[in-house]
């Protein structure tokens, strides 16, 4: 079942490869979507995939790379019209 998933992601998670680890996690687990950094210091990311994929997608945001520091990360669940409906996953400009 394929499932949609919008996540923000908190703390010291800026400047320190967050984006990066997260898109090869997803690429490696077959989801599709995109990541940016936002203007308030966040990272936020839409998953989309089957459920263990982007739960596990889920869980490696908690931890984010070495240099991170995760406070905190909102899940929230996403509308099919979300669904970024490309084959990749981007990384997209700060909004």
């Amino acid at each position: 079942m394929r499932v949609i998933r919008q996540l923000q992601i908190r703390g010291l998670v800026q400047g320190v490869g967050s984006r990066d680890a997260l898109r090869r996690e997803a690429l490696a687990l077959g989801c599709t979507g995109w990541v940016r950094n936002r203007h308030d210091g966040s990272v936020e990311a839409l998953v989309a995939g089957n459920a263990a994929a982007v739960d596990a997608v889920i869980a490696r945001s908690h931890r984010g790379p070495t240099a991170a520091h995760v406070s905190g990360v909102v899940v929230e669940t996403a509308s099919a019209s979300q669904d970024p409906g490309s084959p990749s996953f981007d990384r997209l400009p700060t909004a």
